[in-house]
């Protein structure tokens, strides 16, 4: 279902594979499969993003560069939530991309994989000043041919306010979302339903284990975790205290990227399956987009009717959906 944005774009119809059949089945066939890409045969090169806040952080990056040089412009991949470089999401796309001829940044967020060792900090959703730091510092010799950046989950939240957010990037020519959390107060919400208990349980133990929070962030003592029982209690425990939220509804205003998105002036592709078990697609699905300022039609919406949670394992190709409708937007934006 084409939402919003160009018709005449050549994406492909999407159709579940057997046997991932249902939201569940799509969002966990990576998991199941354990599918762990290997990019050996590429280049790699480690990338440093001094931040800019002043903290000394520095993020750091694998850069992979295609087998045969071509036209094609610097792919960033961002991870999710308790995601990094080595998410099986961005493997999977970095394999993708790479024999498609477009060299690939995998960034790691503020602490995340190999940034927990160059970090005090850490990322969350509304972090978009480090991406910022990130498009501004690539050398122009990585850049010839432009840059585009695909973000997964929360970090394709983030993504879209960074992009809300600073004057358009000179080499930037095209961004994509893929099930980007943009009202954050209802993923909250959608993820803490009781049918999303197995899913919940296993993010927040995640999201415990995978930074040590009392030497990361001085502002929360070292035991606060065990009062934390839900998402909603880390949302408001440790990220609010710990970046200068009042608590987390006001860390989920103040950050939800679906306020900032007629202040995108990117091409940006947002691709979200309805049937996505974690994320909510009707922020997006009831918007009333031709009620925001003409001119602002830089966003463009595919909300298929299935696919899970960055599954969309589809019918006809054993790359996932998105890859194909982010390398159809990129290639045909100028």
């Amino acid at each position: 279902m084409l939402l919003r944005g160009p018709a005449d774009l050549p994406f492909p119809p999407f159709r579940e594979r057997f046997p991932w059949f249902g939201a569940d089945l799509q969002t966990l066939r990576n998991t199941l499969r354990r599918t762990t890409p290997s990019l050996a045969q590429y280049a790699s090169q480690q990338l440093r993003f001094p931040c800019t806040d002043g903290s000394g952080d520095i993020l750091l990056g694998t850069l992979n560069t295609p087998l045969h040089a071509g036209q094609k412009p610097l792919l960033v991949l961002v991870h999710g939530l308790t995601g990094s470089e080595d998410s099986s999401h961005i493997l999977v796309s970095a394999t993708y991309f790479l024999a498609q001829g477009y060299p690939t940044l995998r960034l790691n967020q503020r602490g995340a994989g190999p940034s927990r060792a160059t970090c005090r900090g850490h990322y969350h959703a509304g972090r978009s000043d480090d991406l910022a730091t990130v498009l501004s510092a690539l050398p122009a010799s990585l850049t010839p041919h432009g840059i585009c950046v695909m973000a997964v989950s929360l970090g394709a939240n983030m993504m879209l306010k960074c992009l809300a957010e600073y004057p358009r990037f000179p080499t930037l020519r095209a961004a994509v979302a893929v099930s980007p959390p943009v009202d954050l107060a209802a993923s909250q919400r959608q993820i803490m339903q009781r049918r999303n208990w197995v899913y919940h349980r296993y993010l927040l133990q995640r999201m415990k284990d995978g930074a040590d929070w009392a030497e990361l962030i001085e502002k929360v003592s070292p035991d606060v975790l065990a009062g934390v029982h839900t998402i909603y209690d880390f949302d408001d425990k440790i990220v609010a205290p710990a970046n200068d939220f009042a608590d987390a509804p006001d860390y989920y205003r103040q950050c939800s990227a679906l306020q900032f998105l007629d202040a995108i002036d990117t091409p940006t592709l947002i691709i979200h399956p309805q049937d996505d078990p974690w994320v909510p697609t009707t922020p997006l699905a009831k918007r009333n987009w031709d009620s925001h300022q003409p001119g602002h039609t830089h966003v463009s919406v595919l909300l298929p009717t299935h696919g899970g949670h960055i599954g969309l394992h589809g019918r006809g190709s054993a790359v996932p959906w998105h890859n194909l409708c982010a390398d159809v937007f990129f290639t045909h934006t100028n």
